[in-house]
């Protein structure tokens, strides 16, 4: 975790420092084989050199960025979760519990639909 230290340190609000804390700590323990990084001044996690979840926040949620192919494939899942989500990515937001269940999915889609890509980004 110390690699995403300074990026917590910069979340003002306490609520939300926790929480984005208790996720990150939650990837790192139930995926402990990802290499957590912080790339485009966000906390990220890559498999093998490959991108596979990233995390920014906002004033109203913490958003989670599994790719574009990650949104398109569970779109239907994060809206009956009660989540809304963009072309690239979904949002937890602040007032409402982290569905990890639906997080955990996302991680193991890109673990697996990623495990013989050879670039940072889909192609």
């Amino acid at each position: 975790m110390e690699v995403f230290q300074e990026f917590l340190d910069k979340i003002d609000h306490p609520e939300h420092r926790e929480r984005t804390e208790e996720v990150l700590s939650w990837v790192v323990k139930e995926y402990p084989q990802l290499e957590p990084a912080i790339k485009w001044n966000q906390p990220m996690f890559m498999d093998h050199g490959t991108f596979i979840i990233a995390f920014s926040t906002s004033k109203q949620h913490l958003a989670v960025s599994p790719e574009r192919v990650g949104i398109v494939h569970f779109s239907d899942e994060i809206k009956k979760s009660g989540y809304d989500h963009t072309k690239m990515l979904m949002r937890f937001p602040w007032k409402k519990p982290v569905d990890y269940d639906l997080l955990r999915k996302m991680i193991e889609f890109n673990i697996e639909d990623k495990a013989d890509c050879s670039t940072f980004w889909r192609k």
